[in-house]
């Protein structure tokens, strides 16, 4: 085993002691998962557009760990050297670098604003490659490190109106084999989640708008939205995307590598 990785009950590794950054982690899916790691006892790093002060106070308190908070703007590639920089110098390495902010614009294609599409490319997809690259040092120099990349059920699959989602998503993919392979003799580890629904506060917005627009209760509309896509007919749940980010973490899972992973109620077996 590399250094860290004693299991715990035959099955998780310690992560006690460890860091994780979780970009885009305020709020909805990102805080869950952080959630999860500080739940399995990891030390937590919060970053957002603005300081997630609020949310690190709430790890702290309820999980025991150490905590920081911090603001970035993905989109420019020296706001992220600063950022990391800062924190590896503080902290010494990033073991776990969870790559979740995301940028989405729906429109057209011959509509759709050139500017919001050099802006996901940004955020989706060049600030993951800049977090890794910068994180990689530290992780191989302690001979473990777990990268996980978020990606969606449209990784897989292409949606109208999507078009610069669709595309990062898709490269993520790209992205996560091509570092999976650099880093298989390693100890480092680098996969990709691919949710589907997840009760995110955008998502919970736009059902609140159908339901709106077609004057039926929340509920009623969510049934529908989401039977005509998980078989399960539920939400993902985000406790559950972040059981799998610790599971990713754990020594049982340093043989999964450059792997895909569905979570989306069997939306992606249909």
């Amino acid at each position: 085993m590399h250094s860290g990785e004693e299991a715990v009950g035959g099955y998780a590794a310690t992560l006690k002691g460890k860091w994780a950054l979780v970009a885009g982690a305020s709020r909805g899916l990102g805080l869950a998962m952080a959630e999860s790691l500080a739940n399995a006892g990891t030390n937590i790093v919060l970053h957002d557009i603005a300081e997630p002060s609020e949310a690190r106070e709430s790890i702290q308190s309820r999980f025991g760990v150490e905590a920081i908070s911090v603001a970035a703007d993905l989109t420019q590639a020296h706001a992220i050297e600063a950022m990391m920089a800062e924190l590896l110098a503080r902290l010494g390495a990033i073991s776990i670098a969870v790559n979740n902010a995301v940028v989405r614009h729906f429109a057209p294609m011959e509509r759709f604003p050139p500017e919001r599409w050099e802006e996901a490319l940004a955020v989706n997809l060049s600030a993951p490659f800049h977090i890794t690259r910068l994180a990689l040092p530290g992780m191989k120099q302690r001979g473990w490190g777990r990268i996980i990349n978020m990606g969606s059920i449209y990784s897989a699959r292409a949606t109208e109106n999507r078009v610069v989602y669709v595309t990062t998503k898709t490269a993520i993919l790209g992205f996560t084999r091509a570092v999976a392979a650099e880093t298989a003799k390693t100890g480092i580890t680098c996969n990709v989640l691919c949710p589907g629904v997840v009760p995110t506060p955008a998502i919970e917005a736009r059902i609140e708008a159908i339901a709106k627009s077609q004057n039926i209760s929340f509920e009623e509309a969510a049934g529908t939205y989401l039977s005509a896509r998980h078989p399960s007919g539920r939400f993902v749940s985000t406790q559950n995307v972040g059981a799998m980010v610790v599971f990713l973490c754990s020594a049982a899972a340093s043989d999964i590598t450059g792997a895909a992973l569905p979570i989306d109620g069997g939306w992606s077996a249909v």
